[in-house]
């Protein structure tokens, strides 16, 4: 009877132990994901900052440039403002069965990775 009690003490103790080294290894793993998905979320700010200012200072090259090229500073800029529109249009119409998605698949492989 007395050994009984004993290996039931050792399961316990056992059940226990495996118990802890589960929500430590949880632990481990969600903290592993948040900090993929943080570090994926910090390069992709900077990226889109770095994109942001290459691209204003480009559109501002373009609406100069062609300002000369037509002999109007205005109707340069505005040239280069319709292309924008159109290339922001083209971005809207096509987003949610092209960009949509594919941030989406993104988004989803950066949680399972």
């Amino acid at each position: 009877m007395e050994n009984l009690k004993e290996k039931t003490r050792d399961l316990a103790d056992h059940v226990e132990d495996l118990a802890g080294t589960l929500y430590k290894l949880t632990t481990v793993h969600v903290t592993q994901k948040a900090t993929n998905i943080m570090s994926g979320v910090i390069v992709g700010v900077l990226a889109l900052s770095v994109g942001f200012i290459v691209l204003l200072f480009a559109s501002l090259a373009l609406g100069w440039w062609l300002g000369d090229v037509v002999d109007s500073r205005a109707g340069g800029f505005l040239i280069a403002a319709g292309f924008f529109l159109l290339v922001l249009l083209g971005i809207i119409f096509t987003s949610k069965k092209t960009i949509l998605p594919l941030l989406r698949d993104i988004i989803v492989r950066k949680l399972y990775d």
